[in-house]
């Protein structure tokens, strides 16, 4: 990294996307095997995933429901439209179970190898494409581990959110001031937008740390908690702006490859290679960021990253056979400038 460990704290936004960007490019040749290898299919999945939803199942679907609706009772062909209508929606719940769970797994593989990556550039050592491929999975199990608590937190917080807000909806049905009632209720939802946003970038920093530092699960949750204090809105702004890209993309994707008819196929299908190309940079350029933003945490904590404790600590991913992390191999030191 360019960019000194003391000087990172003054970060902006724009000066961690030139970081991010310098990054890449200094080290193009392995991150280019990395997105062939783990972003690019995880893109290619989501984009197909994006294309059936919206367009193939759906229509079978409500032409299976016509033909079933037009289809008098009793009737053989009415139990024989149903066992098809059935299918159909089995083989679409199959798909979703199927998206989830590639998705899940690239998406893991993909951040434990750039994040990784990241680390070895960071603290010095050599890094090629074979070894981050021997280590990632190692370090997943870890992001596993860290995924599965974050999904239950939210899944906690859901609840309680449900039920707090089907509080409110009764007080609105039956209290004597309707207005009142509905101003409440968009605070809460705001409230709730706003506790999920936060819950979300607490996940990104943590999974970083799962990596980084001998922490994961509940441990790695709580240290993101405190690192992100005092950059909350910079790390908000910087993922609201990814996230929108995201849906842009997916949008553009959707109206011009699905009814961008008179545009013919070749150039639909042009138009969706350059859009899996732009989901495929971007998903790498956020997960580079993510890691820089820990970077910029720890310095505004003046947390000094130790980077030989580093580099020891990523020496045991390496290892044949596994030593448990030790915090006192990662001393993460603290010091005070002026």
């Amino acid at each position: 990294m360019e960019v000194q460990q003391q000087e990172m704290k003054s970060l902006g936004v724009f000066d961690i996307y030139r970081e991010a960007y310098k990054i890449i490019l200094s080290r193009r040749k392995i991150f280019t095997q990395i997105t062939f290898a783990l972003i690019l299919p995880l893109s290619f999945i989501s984009l197909a995933h994006t294309l059936l939803s919206n367009t193939l199942f759906p229509k079978i679907t409500d032409q299976n429901q016509k033909d079933l609706a037009e289809t008098q009772v009793p009737n053989s062909n009415y139990a024989n439209i149903f066992d098809l209508l059935s299918s159909i929606s089995a083989s679409y719940w199959l798909l979703q179970a199927a998206y989830t769970i590639f998705s899940f797994i690239l998406y893991l593989l993909s951040t434990s190898a750039i994040v990784y990556t990241m680390a070895c550039i960071y603290s010095g050592r050599e890094v090629t494409f074979k070894l981050v491929m021997s280590v990632v999975p190692k370090v997943w199990k870890r992001l596993m581990v860290t995924f599965f608590t974050i999904f239950l937190a939210l899944c906690t917080y859901h609840v309680v959110a449900f039920l707090v807000l089907a509080l409110v909806a009764v007080l609105i049905a039956f209290g004597p001031n309707t207005n009142v009632g509905l101003v409440i209720l968009s605070v809460v939802v705001v409230l709730y937008l706003m506790g999920f946003l936060y819950m979300s970038i607490v996940w990104q920093l943590a999974s970083t740390i799962s990596v980084l530092e001998d922490s994961y699960g509940f441990q790695a949750m709580k240290k993101s908690n405190q690192l992100i204090r005092g950059k909350v809105g910079m790390a908000t702004f910087i993922f609201l702006k990814l996230g929108l890209v995201y849906y842009m993309l997916h949008k553009a994707l959707e109206r011009v490859v699905l009814q961008g008819e008179p545009l013919g196929m070749v150039n639909r299908v042009a138009f969706a290679n350059v859009c899996l190309s732009l989901l495929s940079l971007l998903s790498l350029f956020e997960r580079v960021i993510q890691t820089v933003i820990y970077f910029v945490c720890k310095s505004h904590h003046h947390e000094n990253i130790d980077k030989l404790a580093l580099s020891d600590h990523l020496q045991v991913y390496t290892q044949d056979y596994y030593i448990p992390l030790k915090g006192d191999n990662l001393q993460l030191k603290q010091f005070y400038i002026g």
